[in-house]
């Protein structure tokens, strides 16, 4: 399945707490669409929050974001992974 790298602007002063709320209300739905967050990071500075999936598109990431209320600026598709 392909992989997604989305981006969330203005969520600056994002907690940990409010990140792993945001990441779990992503959770709770995320099979509706056939998608699967795999993680996600913040930068409580510049407001910035970034999160990597699976899913058959970037729509479909976008929809589920939009459904738990906080929907992405950008959906970046990842066709390169190296480790």
């Amino acid at each position: 399945m392909p992989k997604f790298m989305d981006v969330h602007r203005g969520m600056e002063g994002i907690t940990e707490e409010q990140l792993r709320e945001a990441h779990n209300a992503d959770l709770a739905i995320e099979e509706d669409e056939q998608v699967h967050f795999e993680m996600a990071w913040a930068d409580p500075e510049s407001g910035h929050v970034y999160c990597l999936s699976e899913a058959p598109s970037a729509e479909a990431v976008q929809r589920i974001h939009e459904r738990a209320g906080h929907k992405a600026d950008e959906v970046h598709p990842v066709p390169l992974t190296v480790r």
